[in-house]
């Protein structure tokens, strides 16, 4: 593996929101001017519907127990208005939850994220005014026009939040919504419904996956970002119609096996040792009793590591919901 190859995946992993682009969207929205952050974390409002799905609708599993029925729900965290995702069996195991659970329980929260930008994003002693070259430093100040953002004022951006920023932006610009997302659609209707919403994760864990990352990893993550500007949606793009007919082959092709391939530090730090944890927490809610619906990153539940795939190591029976 070279470090080339090493840092493009990164940037295509983030990206592609295999960490949570709900979380990018906060992250960017606490960044944002006044006026374009009061319109980008406006209340969310459940949909009366989602659009229709094409064929039978991303894919869904369960495990259960005696007295304990879990949905297992692999999502995308920003979409576009029109995708239509919500099947006939995913609407049926939601209703019957009476818990709701994310990889984090308060993605659109602003003051929880503000203060881990403040801390872990920005840098009095950084600068990528004298990091970049000149011809990178062009492309940062066009992209951070685009955000509706000044290029000197990102200055002082660690390179994994400046990345993190730059890599959302074209993909809203190409009519992808957060608010459209499926975690922030089902979070909605969990507290519209008077459903408990929990998190497997913090934001504050979230971000220090990206924070702790060593420095020249973080500054390639954000080269690839600018290289790559004009084209960010294309696998995305690609993703999406994978994730939305229930092609989760294509998902681990896609997502998985090139970050197991490039970068065997990062899928295990963002993929496998987050996957272990989860397998973890359900189990220990299998201990307990009642339906819940899980939703978590599509790419978590995909390929020889997933989320699955450990709980049946453990003897725990998953099986797909036709």
């Amino acid at each position: 593996m070279t470090l080339p190859s090493h840092l493009k995946t990164s940037a295509a992993i983030v990206a592609r929101g295999v960490v949570g682009l709900a979380l990018s969207f906060a992250l960017i929205a606490g960044a944002m001017p006044a006026s374009a952050r009061q319109a980008a974390t406006a209340p969310v409002q459940a949909p009366a519907a989602v659009p229709a799905i094409q064929g039978q609708g991303p894919a869904l599993w369960v495990v259960k127990d005696a007295d304990s029925t879990l949905y297992l729900f692999g999502s995308v965290h920003v979409l576009r208005p029109t995708t239509g995702w919500e099947s006939p069996r995913v609407k049926a195991a939601f209703d019957s939850a009476s818990d709701v659970w994310f990889e984090i329980s308060n993605p659109d929260d602003q003051a929880a994220i503000v203060p881990l930008i403040q801390q872990y994003g920005v840098s009095p002693t950084y600068r990528n005014a004298t990091t970049l070259t000149t011809g990178e430093l062009t492309l940062f100040a066009n992209a951070a026009h685009d955000l509706g953002l000044d290029a000197v004022k990102m200055d002082n951006f660690r390179p994994w939040f400046a990345g993190l920023m730059l890599s959302v932006t074209p993909l809203v610009k190409a009519g992808y919504d957060p608010k459209s997302g499926v975690e922030i659609v089902l979070k909605a209707r969990a507290e519209a419904a008077g459903k408990p919403v929990h998190g497997f994760e913090t934001i504050d864990k979230q971000v220090r996956i990206l924070a702790d990352m060593p420095e020249a990893v973080q500054l390639a993550f954000l080269r690839e970002t600018l290289k790559d500007y004009d084209e960010a949606t294309v696998k995305l793009d690609e993703m999406v119609e994978d994730w939305a007919r229930g092609d989760v082959p294509a998902i681990e092709r896609l997502m998985v096996q090139e970050m197991k391939t490039d970068s065997p530090a990062l899928y295990k730090a963002l993929l496998v040792d987050r996957n272990t944890d989860w397998a973890n927490q359900i189990q220990t809610l299998l201990q307990g009793s009642g339906t819940a619906f899980i939703a978590v990153g599509a790419a978590h539940l995909a390929g020889p590591d997933s989320v699955q795939a450990q709980l049946k190591a453990r003897g725990v029976d998953v099986e797909a919901v036709q």
